[in-house]
Order: C-alpha cells, then sequence, then structure tokens
C-alpha cells in the first residue's frame, strides 16, 4: 500500500512575502519557504501527494462578507479572519487560484486553519518550541529536530498534520460544500497522535 503523503502550505498573500510548504511522509519532515505561485505548484506536483492542505481561505462568501464556515469556526470557538477582509482579500484570490490549479491536477485539496487545529489538540498556538517538541512526541522526525523553524514552516507542518488526520477520518469538516469547507482535527488530545 502506497504510503500516505501530506502536504502543507502556510500562503502569504503576496509572491513577495514566505509561504511555508511542509511534507509529511512515512513520519518524516521536510520544510522550506517558498515565494512563487510556480514553485508552490511544482513543489506539490513533484511530491505527488495523497492531499494537499492550504492554510488560506479557498471561496469567497456567496453574500455578505462571512461564509458559512466562518460563522461555525466562531461559535466552536476558533475565530478566523473572512474572506472579504480588507488584508484577506489577496489571499483569500490567491488560495482559490492555486486549490483551482491543483485540482485540475488531479489533486485533493483541503482548506486548513493551524491556529486552529492546534487549539482543537491542545497543542499551544504560539509558542514555536514547545510546537516544535510536540511534533517529535508524536513521532514526526526531520528538520524541525535540529533548527529553529519560522512561524510559516511550523504552520505548514501543522496543515500536513491536519491533512493526515483527514485522510485517516480523523477530522471534522466545517461549513458546507456550496460556501467551502475549512477542515479541522477531531477533538482529541495530541498526546494520542501516532503518525
Amino acid at each position: 500500500m502506497k504510503a500516505k503523503i501530506s502536504i502543507g502550505i502556510d500562503l502569504s498573500a503576496s509572491e513577495q512575502r514566505p509561504t511555508g510548504w511542509a511534507i509529511i511522509e512515512k513520519r518524516r519532515v521536510k520544510t522550506t519557504q517558498l515565494y512563487t505561485d510556480r514553485e508552490i505548484i511544482e513543489k506539490t506536483l513533484k511530491a505527488n501527494p495523497s492531499i494537499v492542505a492550504i492554510d488560506a481561505p479557498l471561496t469567497f462568501p456567496k453574500q455578505g462578507i462571512l461564509r458559512e464556515a466562518d460563522r461555525q469556526m466562531y461559535k466552536l470557538g476558533y475565530p478566523v479572519f473572512p474572506p472579504l477582509f480588507r488584508t484577506m482579500q489577496k489571499l483569500t484570490e490567491r488560495g482559490a487560484k492555486l486549490a483551482e490549479i491543483l485540482r485540475l491536477k488531479g489533486l485533493e485539496v483541503i482548506e486548513v486553519h493551524p491556529a486552529s487545529s492546534r487549539k482543537v489538540l491542545s497543542i499551544p498556538t504560539k509558542d514555536w518550541r514547545k510546537i516544535q517538541a510536540v511534533f517529535r512526541h508524536i513521532g514526526l522526525r526531520g528538520e524541525h529536530e535540529k533548527r529553529i523553524l519560522t512561524r510559516h514552516e511550523i504552520d505548514a507542518i501543522t496543515a500536513a498534520l491536519t491533512g493526515l488526520l483527514y485522510l485517516e477520518g480523523k477530522a471534522r469538516l466545517v461549513g458546507n460544500a456550496s460556501e467551502g469547507v475549512i477542515v479541522i482535527p477531531a477533538n482529541m488530545d495530541w498526546r494520542k497522535i501516532k503518525v
């Protein structure tokens, strides 16, 4: 059976700013920062992943400023920035474009929110060193054991981890098919995760 490969992308709104990119395959993590859409697409396609988890809104609301997914996330205690929030519009446009290109190439793409994923799993949300320690404890091996990662890389790993949990049926879909869905882990403590 082919090993599940999950890619996480912590997308930035602009090609001038770093995008975190991570891959988890057989418990090994590789991570980097990329800039252009072309770099992101080429590196992602080359990896032939089972799932691509993008930290960015991938759809716009049909009306108003919030999607149903955004409203539900607020109710669950996981606030997200609305796609039409002034600073989010470019990110949403870029996310929707990348998701469409990757889906046309045959990849499954999901929208995730790493800070919410960590909150669900009782992982610290902003203590970057502790988050890297949690990655080691759940069995992930790789660069996070050797160096301090950027927050973009940590968010990309969290996105990829959420993608793996989704593939294992250990995730929850928030929102609806017509306006878009945000994937978060099922309620569990990170100590119960083994990758």
